[in-house]
């Protein structure tokens, strides 16, 4: 039974996989639909309710910009954010977790270190020097985002090397590039795609948080984060300005993890 058809299999994941691709398009292509700009002022319309007013469908906020199309470019933000970190975050995870040799328990050293380290602050320190720039969240993000993926990559690979295939291909006189390629690299991919998937969710959160604190994108801009830092001091007198975006970021997250679990069921991340 192939990977494909499992995941097709599994409702939860199958239904998952549609929101989010759902969501995407939204994101991509919503704000076209919407004759307002993330950056139009609407005073006649100030934190006016969700409705067709206005074409305000998700409302405003309080300075009477259109929350539909600030919520999707939110939304694109997050997204960009989550892929970009995470993809230098396994580039450079991977590179790491395939050296070996002498070097290995030094590199394992130097990330135990680094995981002791309060990331968190690593990266507003490099927010606060370098300035608030949306490409430096990315590097920022993914360049704390790397250590666990080595230690997974280091961990499936020592496994791997245990394997009779690996002891046979060693006797046939394989060489080590082949070794990796043809065995190793193939065994790794079920591990290293569920690790990508969950780690997406997880970086837009952290990226979430940032903005929440002020420290991650910055106006005219928008993330998730940012407008749910608007909608909180708004909560009370309209409660819409934080519910339509935490209803977002809630509903991505969570879809986004429900189609990880699937697809990891789906690979069923085991040695081949």
């Amino acid at each position: 039974m192939s990977a494909a058809y499992r995941l097709r299999s599994n409702p939860g994941a199958a239904c998952a996989l549609g929101i989010i691709v759902v969501l995407i398009a939204l994101a991509l292509v919503g704000p076209w639909l919407n004759p307002n700009d993330i950056e139009s002022l609407d005073w006649a319309h100030v934190a006016a309710e969700p409705g067709l007013i206005g074409a305000h469908w998700f409302g405003t906020d309080r300075l009477g910009r259109d929350l539909f199309v600030r919520t999707l470019e939110g939304t694109r933000v997050s997204l960009a954010v989550g892929l970009a970190a995470s993809a230098i975050s396994l580039a450079v995870g991977i590179s790491y977790g395939y050296a070996g040799g002498r070097t290995d328990q030094l590199m394992m050293r130097f990330i135990e270190v680094l995981s002791g380290l309060p990331l968190i602050f690593f990266v507003i320190f490099l927010t606060v020097v370098f300035g608030r720039s949306q490409y430096l969240l990315f590097l920022t993000i993914g360049a704390v985002g790397w250590l666990t993926m080595a230690r997974i990559v280091r961990g499936q690979t020592l496994s791997i090397r245990q394997r009779e295939f690996i002891e046979a291909a060693v006797a046939s006189g394989a060489s080590s590039a082949r070794i990796i390629v043809k065995h190793v690299v193939p065994n790794l991919l079920g591990p290293v795609i569920v690790y990508a998937t969950l780690t997406v969710p997880q970086i837009i959160l952290f990226e979430s948080f940032l903005s929440f604190l002020g420290l991650g994108v910055q106006e005219p801009h928008a993330s998730l984060g940012t407008l749910i830092a608007e909608g909180a001091g708004e909560m009370e007198a309209a409660p819409w300005i934080l519910l339509v975006p935490g209803s977002f970021l809630a509903i991505l997250l969570l879809c986004l993890n429900i189609f990880g679990d699937g697809l990891r069921d789906a690979l069923d991340v085991k040695e081949r």
